[in-house]
């Protein structure tokens, strides 16, 4: 495929993050491009004020023609979250086209380019949004895909003048193997996607298999304690080639040190807020050294990095009240944020609602879920969001609920959260998972400004 002969782009699931940014890069470049998504959300509205045709119709009446024959203009990408009856999908099928993953793609745009790849099951986008910032902000510059809404530039794709993009290796359906990079970063490898791995001794097989793909003379960047060689080890909490030590809160910010073999950076003030932030800034800092970025450009950059929507995003931040949203969906990725909060705000009661994401998940890690939500002084439970599953008996929030032993817990639904907060009006409450619980972060924070 030439991308360079591309005049217009279809993709089929425009408005999952991945998607929307090549749907945006593509526009970038002059392209016509358009796309079918099942719903409406926030992001697709965003897409469409850009001056992309979104339908939610699953119809191929709705499909214009200019798109209808294959051509060597014509490129249509999906994602294979994409149900398999998909009528859109099944049409361009017929009409010949080659179908290309977003990942496909990715690889293709990122062939040529010095590629900082970023892999983990969790950490992955904070760190890629963070490197991506660190070479804006410092004038190296980059270009960048990334898997969140980086709130300082308000996007999920950058443009840049020079050869270099970083991109959100995800390890999703294998995606991060159409990749060469010349930087590999794996923050973690936890067991997840066991729906599409089987078990965890698969997903470190494809992880392998990314770390493979490094090009010769490249570098690969390894969170210590992970099973895998790499030329650099980082951690944000013990001795490794880099690492954070003097962590502490400064008038609820956080700070530290900095070491690797080439010296120490002192002092940084980190712009967001988590421990394992830290953590992902000690590998963010080794990538802009390996790159020859000045220690002051660094640690300016992590001071002004204002983080990622939905990734320990500060809602509410006032005397009397407390909102923070955060995406994480995995046990690991809760026992972090909720640890964090902890040393944050020690002497205040952490309220948490959350809702766990796909059955599978639920059920392969359901003493986890059950161990690290029993840090909650109060555990509001929503019902499981099935994104791409069907219901599992027995499987539900009631059976995840009574391994639980927080003080307070209870199964609720959107209506009742809202209730909760226009009631009790809590000093701290957060919002946490990965389903359509993003829907209640715009009301919550109404109610909560006015408290």
């Amino acid at each position: 495929m030439n991308l360079d002969a591309i005049k217009q782009v279809y993709l089929i699931g425009i408005g999952g993050i991945g998607m929307s940014g090549l749907a945006r890069y593509f526009k970038h470049l002059g392209c016509e491009v358009n796309g079918y998504d099942r719903t409406e959300t926030e992001l697709t509205k965003k897409l469409v004020d850009e001056g992309i045709a979104i339908s939610y119709q699953d119809d191929v009446n709705t499909i214009e023609a200019i798109f209808h024959a294959p051509t060597a203009e014509t490129l249509v990408i999906f994602t294979p979250a994409i149900p398999k009856d998909s009528k859109i999908k099944a049409f361009f099928e017929s009409q010949g086209h080659i179908l290309y993953k977003r990942s496909q793609v990715l690889g293709i745009i990122s062939e040529s380019r010095f590629t900082v790849a970023v892999a983990g099951t969790h950490g992955k986008t904070t760190t890629s949004t963070m490197v991506a910032h660190v070479l804006k902000d410092s004038g190296y510059d980059c270009s960048a895909f990334l898997g969140g809404i980086s709130s300082n530039y308000g996007t999920n794709v950058l443009y840049g003048n020079n050869n270099t993009v970083v991109v959100e290796a995800d390890e999703f359906d294998r995606s991060f193997l159409t990749l060469h990079p010349n930087i590999a970063i794996v923050t973690s490898s936890d067991a997840d996607h066991l729906d599409i791995y089987g078990d965890r001794s698969h997903l470190l097989e494809s992880f392998q298999l990314f770390l493979d793909k490094v090009v010769e003379g490249g570098t690969r960047i390894i969170k210590k304690g992970l099973e895998f060689a790499g030329q650099i080890s980082y951690s944000g909490h013990e001795i490794a080639d880099a690492y954070a030590s003097n962590v502490h809160v400064r008038d609820g910010e956080f700070f530290f040190d900095y070491q690797d073999t080439n010296g120490r950076i002192d002092d940084i003030h980190l712009g967001i807020p988590g421990i394992h932030n830290v953590e992902n800034a000690v590998a963010a800092i080794a990538v802009a050294r390996l790159l020859g970025i000045a220690d002051e450009a660094i640690k300016k950059a992590l001071t002004t990095f204002k983080g990622v929507k939905r990734r320990f995003e500060y809602i509410v931040r006032r005397p009397g009240a407390v909102y923070i949203d955060d995406y994480a969906h995995h046990p690991e990725e809760l026992r972090a944020f909720l640890t964090s909060m902890r040393k944050l705000y020690p002497t205040k009661k952490l309220n948490v609602v959350f809702q766990p994401h796909l059955f599978t998940r639920t059920r392969d890690f359901v003493d986890g879920f059950a161990e690290v939500l029993s840090m909650a002084d109060n555990l509001l439970l929503m019902e499981i969001y099935p994104a791409r599953e069907l219901p599992i008996e027995g499987i539900n929030s009631s059976w995840l609920l009574d391994k639980i032993t927080a003080a307070e817990k209870q199964i609720v639904t959107p209506e009742e959260v809202l209730e909760f907060a226009r009631n009790d009006k809590p000093e701290l409450i957060v919002t946490v998972g990965a389903g359509d619980i993003d829907k209640l972060v715009k009301p919550l924070q109404a109610i909560l400004e006015h408290a």
